[in-house]
């Protein structure tokens, strides 16, 4: 089974909330809330990876130095398994944009489990919340 390495963040605005973004129809797995990130490609470090990642799909940048690692989720779909590190972020430039059809949402982290996600982002979920 081939392994797939996804960087993740949780941006944390100054209320304290966490941005989730739905995925947009076409898209595998539409319609459940994640949290921002993507595909960490060849030669990239997942920090280099979210930074570019962030700025092409919410229109925002941020440093190296702003992303703290959280956590990671380790789960296994039907045709690949899924590795991903979720970073924390509060600090960054610009205005969340939906760049790529996705829905946004600032999300109180009590609230984060009301959302329907993939089933790798559920274990974060507790994690997260306690953090914050």
């Amino acid at each position: 089974m081939k392994t797939v390495l996804v960087s993740a963040v949780a941006l944390i605005d100054v209320d304290g909330r966490v941005l989730l973004a739905q995925r947009p129809e076409g898209k595998s797995m539409a319609g459940l809330w994640e949290f921002p990130g993507g595909k960490v490609e060849a030669g990239e470090t997942p920090e280099a990876a979210l930074i570019r990642e962030l700025h092409e799909e919410l229109g925002i940048d941020t440093w190296q130095s702003c992303l703290a690692p959280l956590t990671f989720a380790s789960h296994s779909y039907d045709d690949f398994h899924l590795l991903m590190p979720l970073f924390a972020c509060r600090k960054w430039e610009g205005t969340p944009q939906p760049r790529e059809g996705q829905t946004l949402k600032w999300v109180r982290a009590n609230d984060l489990a009301t959302y329907p996600m993939p089933a790798a982002d559920i274990p974060l979920i507790p994690l997260l919340r306690d953090w914050l």
